[in-house]
C-alpha cells in the first residue's frame, strides 16, 4: 500500500467514523473522563487496595480509553493502587502514591492487571 492509498484509506475510515457517530471525534470528547459514582462507572465503597500483576508497564490512561495515555505515567508490577470506580468494560480508576517521592497520580488503568489485596477504610 502506497503512501497515498493509506492516507486515503485513513480519510475514508474517519469520514465514515463521522457519519456514523455525527460530530467530530476529537481527543476532547474521545478522553472525557466519565464521572465517578454514576452508572457508567460506579464508585467502588470502600475504595480497594490493588496489586500491579503480569510483567512490563502499566499504561495511565486520562479517561477509559485506549486513545488517552498519559505520556509516561506508568506503574509496574508489585506496586500498590487504590481503585475507586470500575467500568463494565474493564477500566479502572486508580491513584498511586509514590513510596520514596509521596507524589501521588490518578488515571484509569486496565482492571485485568490488578489484584484487590483489601479494602482501604470503612464502608461507605
Amino acid at each position: 500500500m502506497t503512501k497515498t492509498t493509506a492516507l486515503l484509506a485513513r480519510i475514508v475510515c474517519r469520514a465514515a467514523l463521522l457519519a456514523v457517530i455525527g460530530a467530530p471525534a476529537t481527543a476532547e470528547t474521545l478522553c472525557k473522563e466519565p464521572e465517578t459514582g454514576t452508572k457508567q462507572a460506579p464508585m467502588l465503597s470502600p475504595p480497594m487496595a490493588n496489586l500491579v500483576t503480569g510483567t512490563g508497564r502499566l499504561q495511565f490512561y486520562t479517561a477509559p480509553n485506549l486513545n488517552c495515555p498519559m505520556n509516561g505515567v506508568f506503574v509496574i508490577p508489585k506496586d500498590e493502587l487504590i481503585a475507586y470506580a470500575q467500568t463494565d468494560d474493564g477500566w479502572s480508576s486508580v491513584m498511586y502514591t509514590n513510596p520514596r517521592t509521596g507524589n501521588d497520580v490518578s488515571g484509569w488503568v486496565r482492571s485485568a492487571r490488578l489484584k484487590a489485596t483489601g479494602a482501604v477504610g470503612p464502608r461507605q
